[in-house]
């Protein structure tokens, strides 16, 4: 049935059966995608016939269907003419995991952070009335926002409800709950409801009546007042919509969100709609496929993995007497709880990320202590800051791409007031597949300029549990900066032996120094084994600290070698090669050569960590090379020792 869909138009001509056919397809293809080249499986799962239904309706790309996320969107991309490419998908070159303006004029707006499809979507329908207003063309129809239960609880997403419902655009959102189950009885009720709130008749005698009962004279306004209590004291005993009723929106639902033929007829009632409505659907994640039903929690984002058995019997099998790999990750969680344990200060907060940041075991341990507030990390870090003023030890764990959605707080409520927040930088650096929207390629740039916040990275899961330790002892913030993957151990690292802004020499060498930061440092130590074979002798550094840096040590091996060289996974604008260029101005030492290793003033594309890795020279080759390269180098004068 598939091969029949060319593109969103195919859909209109298929028969109810054919679409239940093409559903199933269609799960096949991501179950089997997915299982080959890792990537978000519950979710897309999830919204199958939603899709189809939202493609039978609609006209896209005239009609604008904005996906929420975007870890929702296989679907959508394999009904918009992107199934001969999608075995490419997460592949560098290949489809993106997430929606993408430049990849399909069906992409209506790149997404891959929670909860802006409101308020894009609130964007194009108030930018479409204007044009036309004006006299301009007519290039958009309907617009629709397709969002999760879990989004809402971001304050960007009730921002725009709040204004959607204040501007009364026509506009239609989508709230995708796969929280929610409905039973039978519930069913029925709520699909009758809809059928008749939904209905032209409805809608119409409701407008009809209400200006015919307004026009009477002396009680027409009260009268009409009345109705409106009843019809909302009726809705609101049966449905959970009154919320966004308030917030001037019409609620359409529950609606089942795997019954096709039911999404198709309640769509076509609000196609016709001219004001703000809410269609409630309630959906089952990993939808189809026995493994992601039972734990959709795994199967959210995934590695390659059998999908006979699953991910808990095939994925990384680990051979028998061999410990098996600890990501950074748990090793973090693990290590956060084995201190919580000793100090009931202590207390952990994560967005929406239990699992993902390995905090799922302290959840379990100090469940008083824990706090997940959803999809908020602006709210994460400013909660942060009232636990600090109180005595406790807050511990927030944030991805590093999410993390920059808390800018302003972490500048205003925790730094500016010197509170002693511990920030746990998840995924820093490259990390992989998901491409540009999930790349931590920002935060030693966007938190070292922030006065009183301390930074650290560590080179190695030792490194990583010293550090954690030793930010807990700190009187104000700091952040602990650690990337995605495996945790690597390069040597010892006990507790007690960190300084502030001190460095450690890992290699000694006088014809270069490589200057690394976090997991830049192990494949500089290869980079100096490499170099050692071509006669010169490379001097490594790890910083640990971005911020404060080690400038003592620094001008030490700037004045010994007269050649540094930077290494970091971070744009280079502002981040830790250009703190190493403030030391070296400020201290008025001239003659030293000095080559920053990092990410240009670009996004980073989709790809494997080592393929990328690769790509911009932050392997051991690249390192090697740059060291080369800088060695070979016409020397510049240097000062006399002062």
């Amino acid at each position: 049935m598939i091969e029949k869909i060319g593109s969103p138009q195919d859909l209109k001509s298929l028969t109810p059966e054919e679409m239940k056919t093409l559903a199933e397809e269609l799960r096949r293809m991501i179950i089997e995608r997915v299982s080959i080249n890792g990537g978000h499986l519950s979710s897309n799962l999830g919204v199958v016939e939603l899709t189809i239904a939202l493609h039978y309706v609609f006209n896209s790309p005239y009609d604008k269907i904005i996906w929420d996320v975007g870890h929702q969107s296989y679907p959508h991309k394999l009904l918009t003419g992107r199934q001969k490419d999608f075995p490419s998908l997460r592949k560098h070159g290949g489809l993106s995991g997430f929606p993408k303006i430049s990849e399909s004029p069906h992409d209506i707006f790149g997404v891959g952070h929670s909860s802006t499809s409101i308020s894009a979507a609130l964007g194009i329908a108030a930018a479409r009335d204007l044009i036309k207003q004006q006299g301009g063309p007519d290039e958009t129809g309907s617009v629709i926002a397709v969002i999760g239960d879990g989004a809402l609880t971001s304050g960007l997403a009730l921002e725009g409800l709040n204004q959607a419902g204040h501007l009364g655009k026509n506009l239609i959102v989508i709230l995708n709950d796969n929280e929610m189950s409905i039973s039978e009885n519930v069913g029925a009720m709520s699909n009758y409801l809809t059928r008749v709130l939904t209905g032209a008749f409805y809608n119409k005698f409701k407008k009809e009546t209400k200006a015919l009962i307004g026009g009477i004279p002396r009680i027409g306004g009260t009268v009409t007042k009345l109705a409106e209590k009843a019809e909302g004291s009726l809705k609101g005993f049966f449905l959970p919509g009154g919320l966004f009723e308030d917030l001037g929106f019409n609620y359409i639902g529950p609606v089942d969100g795997h019954d096709t033929g039911l999404l198709i007829e309640t769509l076509v009632s609000l196609k016709d709609m001219t004001e703000p409505t809410l269609m409630h659907i309630v959906t089952q994640k990993g939808k189809g496929y026995k493994y992601s039903e039972e734990d959709p929690c795994i199967y959210h984002g995934t590695g390659p993995f059998d999908s006979d058995v699953g991910l808990n019997s095939t994925n990384c099998p680990v051979p028998s007497g061999v410990e098996a790999p600890v990501s950074y990750s748990d090793l973090f969680g693990e290590a956060l709880a084995g201190l919580a344990a000793a100090d009931n200060r202590i207390v952990a907060i994560t967005a929406a990320m239990k699992e993902g940041t390995g905090l799922s075991g302290f959840a379990e341990r100090f469940p008083d202590r824990f706090f997940d507030v959803g999809i908020a990390e602006p709210h994460a870090a400013t909660f942060a800051a009232g636990l600090a003023t109180q005595g406790l030890r807050p511990v927030v764990a944030i991805y590093s791409t999410f993390l920059q959605r808390a800018y302003d707080e972490i500048l205003h409520d925790v730094c500016l007031q010197n509170l002693p927040v511990l920030f746990a930088v998840d995924r820093g650096g490259i990390v992989g597949e998901d491409g540009p929207t999930h790349q931590g390629l920002f935060d030693l740039s966007f938190l070292r300029h922030i006065p009183d916040l301390l930074l650290m990275a560590p080179k190695d899961g030792n490194e990583l549990k010293a550090m954690l330790q030793f930010g807990l002892t700190l009187t104000g913030p700091a952040a602990i900066r650690y990337p995605r993957g495996r945790a690597i151990t390069l040597a010892e690292c006990p507790p007690g032996s960190l300084s502030p802004g001190k460095a450690e020499v890992l290699r000694e060498g006088d014809d270069l120094c490589i200057l690394a930061v976090g997991s830049s440092v192990a494949p500089s130590l290869k980079a100096a084994e490499m170099l050692a074979q071509q006669g010169i002798r490379a001097a490594v550094i790890n910083a640990r600290f971005v911020k404060p840096i080690d400038e003592e040590l620094i001008l030490e091996f700037a004045r010994r070698t007269g050649k540094l060289l930077t290494v970091e996974e971070n744009i280079l604008a502002g981040g830790f090669g250009s703190a190493v260029l403030e030391c070296i101005s400020r201290s008025g030492l001239s003659g030293v050569s000095i080559k920053m290793l990092g990410i240009g003033d670009q996004f980073v594309e989709h790809g494997t960590q080592k393929f990328l890795r690769n790509k911009y020279g932050l392997d051991e080759e690249g390192i090697c090379r740059a060291a080369t390269a800088l060695t070979s180098a016409m020397p510049l004068p240097l000062p006399l020792p002062r």
